[in-house]
């Protein structure tokens, strides 16, 4: 069975390839209703963790509810092996995924519409995403967890890059030889990405996209949170319990509000609420005109005028976030009626994951890696540094292939210690600047008589010589996994790491 499976922040959505549709599969719930996700939650009964479904009944029964978990992908120093508590249960980080990812694939198998159809032990191959400024430790974890989950993973997109394809195959007459062009602003539970896209009939190609790792619905729930704290007279002694009801209030509220909608009532424990949208739109302005602020780069500062003028066919809104009706006013008074709001926005990545994992469809797609990745370099015995960019984040990727570079010169120190980072951004200089990623720092030794498997940390780097001559080999696979081999290429001796995990 070939899906497509868009693994939310706070809702994990799934799609199924069907002879040329792609229907969003369907759940049972534990109070056996029919929904349209699988709540990316966890929770404790005992000294075990379950999840979705499993951990909204354990909440009823009074355990403590722990959404947003897949926040902590975004971290820039989280590894396979970061640890996390969950109401006093430490896991991996990598574990937690895996046992969310394992809980999905059994709500395929035995509580959906598709079990029916899904033949023993069939196997559940899917096209993921991830956000287009995901850096390599979080690709890396999410694709390992849906390994470890069961699943067999095709293809790994960016989230904005398979909304595209949604976009193309629902409005196909939007895109001609004049308007080639769409904007995914993609605003879901935890990120926020955007993604300029070139389409040429079925082929699409990503000319730049730009990425918030943390600014989502989650960020407009707590304002919400803020402001009934406040009309109730502050915090106080709030218990936790309370807080999380106050905040699942404020999401439900969120999502259900309509244009003509002037006031929301909540409920602070025993303390009933009224909060003014007018004033709920003046405290989450400021998340709205960051998501505009980070656009800019891929709009070129147009306006609604220019915009009608330019070879682009729309901005397409998308995410679960990008439904609240404040957003697509702000963009709207901004870009004119070329704004165009998915009929789906929550399942519009997970469709477009279904159309890409669809051979048939025809649909295919050249993205960018949406981050840069390079080394800083030993000078001068250790005496300083210089940054070598090794991918620029526009470099074109494709799902079929990889992407190799290589280096070579003549080693001149006996150790090499490359400090390898990803970044967003150069400075004039040609540093990394932005959202700078450490991916960990890897030494070689150069030198043969110190390739006897000692720790190389205690190695004093000193110059040399007569070094051998070297080559690196830098390998970004289909996933957006990134392998350094060096190798001499004298003896043949090599050493490889993964970065990133």
């Amino acid at each position: 069975m070939k899906l497509g499976i868009d693994f939310g922040t706070t809702r994990t959505i799934v799609a199924l390839v069907d002879r040329g549709n792609y229907p969003v599969v369907t759940f049972i719930d534990h109070r056996g209703d029919a929904v349209d996700h699988v709540p990316s939650v966890v929770a404790r009964v005992g000294d075990e963790l379950v999840f979705g479904f499993d951990a909204l009944k354990a909440a009823d029964e009074g355990s403590a509810l722990v959404r947003s978990f897949k926040r902590q992908l975004a971290s820039g120093s989280v590894v396979a092996g970061s640890v996390v508590d969950i109401d006093g249960v430490r896991v991996t980080l990598l574990d937690l995924v895996t046992g969310f990812l394992a809980t999905l694939a059994e709500a395929l198998r035995s509580s959906s519409n598709v079990s029916r159809i899904l033949a023993d032990g069939e196997v559940l191959q899917a096209v993921v995403a991830v956000p287009a400024h995901a850096h390599s430790a979080q690709r890396f974890l999410t694709l390992e967890g849906f390994r470890g989950a069961g699943f067999e993973v095709v293809g790994m997109l960016n989230e904005p890059s398979a909304a595209g394809f949604e976009f193309t195959h629902r409005q196909p007459r939007s895109v001609n030889r004049k308007r080639t062009r769409v904007v995914v602003y993609d605003l879901g539970g935890g990120t926020f990405d955007a993604s300029l896209v070139r389409v040429d009939d079925l082929s699409h190609e990503v000319v730049s996209s730009i990425g918030i790792n943390r600014l989502g619905g989650d960020d407009f729930d707590e304002a919400l949170v803020g402001l009934a704290l406040d009309a109730a007279g502050g915090a106080g002694d709030l218990p936790d319990r309370d807080l999380a009801t106050l905040r699942d209030q404020c999401r439900a509220a969120k999502e259900s509000l309509a244009p003509q909608t002037k006031r929301m009532a909540l409920d602070v424990a025993t303390t009933p609420v009224l909060v003014a949208v007018d004033d709920f739109y003046r405290a989450t302005a400021p998340l709205v005109d960051a998501s505009l602020a980070a656009l800019e780069p891929l709009l070129g500062g147009l306006d609604a005028d220019q915009l009608e003028a330019a070879e682009v066919a729309g901005i397409y809104l998308v995410g679960g976030a990008s439904g609240l009706p404040l957003v697509a006013r702000v963009l709207r008074e901004r870009f004119g009626r070329r704004v165009h709001r998915s009929p789906h926005p929550a399942a519009s990545t997970a469709i477009g994951l279904a159309i890409a994992a669809d051979a048939a469809s025809g649909f295919d797609l050249t993205d960018r890696l949406s981050r840069g990745f390079g080394v800083f370099r030993e000078l001068d015995s250790g005496a300083g540094l210089s940054f070598d960019v090794l991918l620029d984040r526009d470099q074109r990727v494709s799902p079929d292939a990889d992407v190799v570079v290589t280096r070579r010169y003549k080693a001149a120190h006996n150790v090499g210690v490359f400090r390898f980072v990803e970044h967003s951004a150069l400075g004039v200089a040609g540093e990394p600047t932005g959202d700078v990623v450490p991916l960990g720092e890897v030494r070689v030794p150069f030198a043969h008589s110190l390739r006897d498997g000692r720790d190389l940390a205690g190695v004093e780097v000193h110059r040399t010589d007569d070094g051998p001559l070297m080559e690196e080999r830098y390998t970004i696979d289909r996933h957006g996994i990134i392998t350094v081999r060096i190798t001499d290429l004298g003896d043949g001796w090599s050493q490889e790491d993964s970065l990133g995990r």
